[in-house]
């Protein structure tokens, strides 16, 4: 019998709980798509954000897209255009959303993005089922954690966290979730690291998890200006974090917004890596239901193992 079972085809993952049924001021929309721009309500306000794969024409008229309070250019590498946010004067600096009681702050950043992914509602839904439903205690790996949401989520479904990230700045940001989720004094350790770097250590000191989960960017710097290219490091970063799995370990996820191949180079490779582990690895996009035609936008590329 095959330890790890395949499931080829590409799934399409989302959550139908954005926006929530009773709709209000903390929801995320995806109000509509196309000309290479998303229309968004986060919270409050509405934003433009390009999205490059969008190649087809814009559903909602003129007049809804004007009523956008941002707008984020990117930059264009064939003119002197410098991309960034044109916002309106009355947007806050910083404002509150959440997704099933985890609340989160959220601000425009000036690398287009809001502190949060929310196409990553459906892996917190995971996260959260999957450690409750263990019945047992899980020690839980967020790497390149961002602000954190996947780490909240796992906190409160009972797992013994271990958070990562390079930058300082996410890490406050993660502070501040978990400070506004009221999830202060539960078992979280937060690290400030390169990732390599890290799992190296916690191969040394014989550390060992049971749920790992993981968003490597295409390109990035460690906190003492190390390098990391994902199509140099993804395979020996997969190797190491072999290395710390438990015996008995509960599931793995992989997310990326920076391989243009398809996800399943992605389940491939997840595949590969728990070829001594018994569970089911399955990949697709990560999407979001768009409101104005309800249909799903996929934005980025997933896998994930879980144990049978």
């Amino acid at each position: 019998m095959k330890k790890v079972e395949e499931k080829n085809e590409i799934k399409t993952f989302y959550s139908k709980d954005w926006p929530s049924e009773k709709v209000g001021e903390q929801d995320y929309e995806l109000l509509d798509t196309g000309e290479h721009q998303k229309l968004e309500r986060f919270g409050k306000y509405i934003f433009i954000r390009p999205h490059e794969d969008a190649f087809w024409e814009k559903t909602l008229p003129k007049e809804e897209w004007d009523k956008a309070d941002g707008v984020f250019f990117a930059s264009r590498k064939s003119s002197e255009t410098k991309g960034g946010w044109k916002l309106g004067k009355e947007i806050d600096l910083s404002w509150d959303m959440s997704y099933k009681d985890i609340k989160f702050s959220v601000s425009p950043t000036p690398f287009r993005h809001m502190r949060f992914f929310p196409e990553q509602a459906t892996h917190w839904d995971f996260i959260e089922k999957k450690i409750k439903e263990s019945k047992r205690k899980i020690k839980f790996f967020n790497l390149f954690g961002y602000t954190g949401i996947a780490s909240l989520f796992a906190l409160r479904a009972g797992a013994e966290v271990t958070h990562l990230d390079a930058s300082e700045q996410t890490i406050t940001w993660l502070k501040e979730n978990q400070e506004l989720s009221g999830l202060e004094g539960l078992p979280m350790r937060v690290i400030v690291d390169d990732a390599l770097k890290f799992i190296e250590r916690e191969i040394r000191r014989g550390n060992k998890y049971d749920a790992i989960v993981m968003d490597p960017p295409k390109f990035g710097r460690g906190p003492k200006g190390e390098i990391w290219k994902i199509e140099e490091n993804l395979p020996k970063l997969l190797s190491q974090i072999n290395k710390i799995l438990s015996d008995d370990p509960l599931f793995v996820i992989i997310t990326s917004y920076a391989i243009d191949s398809s996800s399943l180079s992605l389940g491939y490779a997840l595949k590969d890596m728990m070829k001594n582990h018994t569970g089911i690895v399955e990949q697709g996009e990560l999407g979001i239901l768009e409101k104005s035609n309800n249909r799903i936008i996929p934005l980025a590329n997933t896998a994930i193992w879980e144990k049978n």
